[in-house]
């Protein structure tokens, strides 16, 4: 019987060990080759990644209107504010409110005129009133929950009502003086 290995040299590789190699790569190429289109499906499509961030134009919101738009489905308030509305938020006493922050907390240093937060009531998830000069935008001049009476100052903090927490700030960022991009 003939010996089907065949030595080359001292310690050299058998013509299995070289088969053995060869063997187990073409396994780990087609392993990686079946495995990478699950690991790529596991990916956020276009689409999710669309809704991750938003860019406004500023240009187009006149002072003291704010607009809605529509941030990781859900409504985002951006209104710009009046030098009034501004001097209002930094008036409050920070220990008349449920949800104690600063103005300058809830705006970008610099861009104070613009202020962007989250377009549902933090009691029950309603849409509020007062991005229209003609809305109900309660006694505090920012916004005004008809569901169950929560009002909002015009820094998105609440001031009245069973909402327990101040309208959220989403994070963004100014691209340009006239570009925001929310996300």
């Amino acid at each position: 019987m003939a010996d089907s290995t065949v030595r080359h040299g001292e310690g050299g590789a058998t013509r299995r060990d070289v088969l053995d190699v060869v063997t187990w790569s073409a396994l780990a190429i087609g392993g990686a080759t079946l495995v990478w289109p699950l690991i790529n499906s596991m990916n956020p499509s276009a689409d999710v990644l669309a809704l991750s961030s938003t860019e406004v134009d500023l240009s187009q919101i006149p002072e003291g209107v704010g607009i809605t738009v529509m941030w990781r489905g859900k409504p985002t308030f951006v209104r710009h504010r009046t030098a009034e509305e501004i001097q209002e938020a930094r008036d409050v006493p920070i220990e008349q409110l449920k949800d104690p922050q600063t103005d300058a907390e809830r705006v970008t240093a610099g861009k104070e005129q613009w202020l962007v937060v989250g377009g549902n009531c933090t009691h029950l998830g309603c849409v509020p009133l007062g991005n229209k000069p003609t809305d109900n935008r309660g006694p505090f001049g920012g916004w005004f929950c008809p569901c169950h009476g929560s009002e909002y100052d015009t820094s998105g903090r609440i001031r009245v009502g069973p909402a327990p927490t101040n309208l959220p700030v989403p994070e963004h960022s100014f691209v340009s003086d006239t570009v925001l991009q929310i996300g």
